[in-house]
C-alpha cells in the first residue's frame, strides 16, 4: 500500500507485463486482472470501480494489463475487447467477460468466487477433460 501525501493508505493495483503474470496467478490466491488502455473511456470510468475494490478486499491481488504497452500478453489471452476483467482462484480461470461493471456487480462477482468450493470446481474441470471430444 502506498500514501498519497499524508492521507490514508491507498491499494494499488499491481501492474502486469509478461515478466510477472505467471507469478502473480501462481503465487496468489485470488487474481482479478484488468485489461485497459489509457484511451479507452469505459476503461478510465472502471478504473476508481476496480481501485475501491482493491481497498475493500485488501487479501485479493488487483491487477491491472495496459494492452498498450503488454500487447502479447493481450493477445496471449486474446482480447479483442476493453476493458475485459478476469478473476484466477488457485491458477483457475473462473471468469472473462469484457465490459466495465458496476460497484454492485463487482461485490457480487468477488463474494461469488470467495465462496466457491474449489474442488469441486477441480473435480469438474477433471471430468470435462476426461470426455472425449465429439
Amino acid at each position: 500500500m502506498t500514501s498519497i501525501e499524508g492521507n490514508s493508505p491507498v491499494a494499488s493495483a499491481v501492474t502486469l507485463t509478461t515478466d510477472n503474470f505467471e507469478s502473480t496467478i501462481t503465487d496468489n490466491g485470488i487474481v482479478l486482472v484488468d485489461f485497459w488502455a489509457s484511451w479507452c473511456g469505459p476503461c478510465r470510468a472502471f478504473a476508481p470501480v476496480f481501485e475501491q475494490a482493491a481497498v475493500d478486499h485488501p487479501g485479493i491481488v488487483f491487477a491491472k494489463v495496459d494492452t498498450e504497452d503488454q500487447q502479447e500478453l493481450a493477445a496471449t489471452f486474446n482480447i479483442r475487447s476493453i476493458p475485459t476483467l478476469m478473476i484466477f482462484r488457485d491458477q483457475v480461470l473462473l471468469y472473462s467477460q469484457p465490459g466495465a461493471l458496476p460497484k454492485a456487480a463487482l461485490e457480487d462477482l468477488i463474494g461469488k468466487v470467495e465462496a466457491l468450493d474449489m474442488d469441486a470446481v477441480r473435480a469438474q474441470i477433471a471430468e470435462e477433460q476426461a470426455v472425449p471430444a465429439r
